[in-house]
């Protein structure tokens, strides 16, 4: 319910938001501490390396691994939007009204950025599957440099447009937001204004940046596959697929948990459920997926020993 309009809360009169509590028990709170603390840095690190080794490496100067470091750099950015605040925050729980429209802009860009380098990944390896002969040419510096520049303009116009909605509430319903960090989604649905507009703005949004990478996304690989499976030999079918599989592993993990809070959060309501669907996309998934890329790429563990030796 919105308060009345004696008691209307103006945007000069909220000066912070209540976050979500992980744990009421204090004795936990240490515990979540440290095991958050611990993924951050362990995250950090490992994309760190896979950015070091990919650029230190002439074998891994090819556009595959240009757009992997580029997702390394924004998995980075993207999880340092949510937990270094939450770790500072453990106790308290509040977030300034100026913090929290910065952390909701940089954590839309950042992670727009993810979903969108994800597609251009995945279009990078249709073409090397599909066009093999005109790999060189179609991926070439040029291009290669064109689609990351294009994924920032557009995660930029994304952030921008949910800060412009934001600052045009002039009344909230409530100052808690119903989760760790402050969700963009949730901050519209406290306005006491009227939402009609911006609410089909944030669905064309979605629907932007949601459904057409997906739906690139899937055309690609339906196409790789149909490709994959022409080929008459099974080492080769494998050595095809095998550079398909980390960037699949990783698409599935981030959309398909980020979709599962989005819908979750519109079908049950359950703050529980919406907050274990944020951790997992992100804190879990860009900690995850230097590993991911590491185990199972023969050329990034190459690389990582070579770095490695040479630091002896």
């Amino acid at each position: 319910m919105c308060p009345s309009k004696i008691d209307t809360q103006n945007l000069t009169g909220v000066s912070e938001f209540q976050l979500l509590i992980l744990s009421e028990d204090p004795d936990l709170q240490p515990v979540l501490f440290g095991l958050f603390l611990s993924m951050y840095l362990v995250t950090v690190l490992g994309n760190l390396l896979i950015i070091l080794a990919v650029s230190s490496d002439p074998h891994l100067h090819t556009p595959m691994y240009f757009f992997l470091s580029n997702l390394s750099l924004a998995d980075i950015s993207f999880i340092s939007t949510t937990v270094p605040k939450m770790l500072v925050n453990i106790q308290t729980h509040t977030i300034s009204y100026v913090g929290c429209l910065t952390q909701m802009s940089f954590f839309i860009f950042f992670g727009c950025m993810d979903d969108l380098l994800l597609t251009v990944m995945a279009y990078d390896r249709f073409v090397a599957i599909c066009h093999p002969l005109h790999y060189l040419i179609i991926m070439s510096p040029r291009h290669c440099g064109f689609l990351p520049l294009v994924s920032t303009l557009l995660s930029l116009l994304d952030s921008q447009l949910h800060s412009f909605m934001t600052l045009n509430i002039t009344s909230f319903k409530d100052v808690e937001i119903s989760n760790f960090f402050c969700d963009p989604s949730q901050l519209l649905n406290l306005s006491c204004s009227n939402t009609f507009s911006y609410n089909i703005v944030k669905y064309f949004l979605g629907a932007f940046y949601g459904l057409f990478p997906i739906s690139g996304i899937i055309f690609s690989y339906y196409k790789i596959v149909s490709s994959i499976m022409r080929i008459p030999s099974l080492g080769g079918k494998y050595k095809a697929f095998s550079t398909c599989g980390s960037h699949l592993a990783v698409v599935c993990l981030f959309l398909g948990t980020a979709s599962a809070e989005y819908l979750g959060s519109v079908a049950s309501h359950s703050p529980r459920n919406d907050v274990v669907a944020s951790v997992m996309y992100t804190v879990v998934t860009p900690m995850l997926n230097p590993f991911i890329y590491s185990l199972r790429n023969r050329d990034i563990k190459s690389a990582l020993w070579r770095l490695y030796s040479r630091s002896l």
